[in-house]
């Protein structure tokens, strides 16, 4: 019978990554996401990790659990210092620099998104990327329950315009997010 690895540098990244996962789900245990069938939310932020991981190849544990933790200050009652607490500053500077400051007008929230997205951190850039090939995806496959095709069309245009700031980032994730927007909503 084989011995199990027990080389905790090999599991601390696995640990740190389940943690953020429980906690995300924690805080966003009573979310649905706005498609006809109202899918928990938290598989949104599961879909981002697992993008970055799987078709990213990325293996830097402070990404993916950014990219669990994107929206949980934006959308709970999570607060940075909370993130820096628990998950440590860096990976609370990522998630600062994906959150939109709700009390803004969502059509300047928008505008934002689209002139910080160069200025962002690599990492930042990297889970914004992933945010929006997800978005497109669930457009696509389950749009927000009363969309019409011009609403959907538009989040395409924004979500390319935020994108077409950050290119170069990742080229491989960079491709599959042209191609989910040549497929169109």
């Amino acid at each position: 019978m084989g011995r199990v690895n027990d080389n905790t540098a090999n599991r601390a990244p696995v640990t740190a990554i389940l943690r953020a996962v429980a906690f995300a789900a924690h805080k966003h245990r009573n979310q649905r996401r706005k498609d006809e069938v109202a899918s928990p939310y938290i598989n949104h932020p599961i879909a981002l990790a697992e993008l970055l991981a799987s078709v990213g190849l990325e293996q830097d544990t402070e990404v993916l659990i950014a990219a669990l933790l994107h929206d949980t200050v934006e959308d709970t009652d999570t607060t940075f210092e909370e993130l820096e607490a628990k998950f440590g500053t860096p990976i609370a500077a990522i998630v600062r620099e994906l959150t939109d400051d709700k009390a803004l007008p969502k059509e300047e929230r928008k505008r934002l998104q689209v002139d910080h997205a160069a200025h962002a951190s690599r990492s930042a850039k990297l889970v914004k990327l992933a945010d929006k090939i997800c978005n497109l995806r669930d457009i696509q496959a389950s749009p927000p329950a009363g969309w019409s095709s011009q609403r959907k069309q538009e989040y395409f245009e924004w979500a390319k315009r935020v994108v077409d700031q950050i290119r170069g980032v990742h080229p491989r994730l960079e491709q599959l997010f042209d191609a989910e927007y040549a497929r169109g909503p």
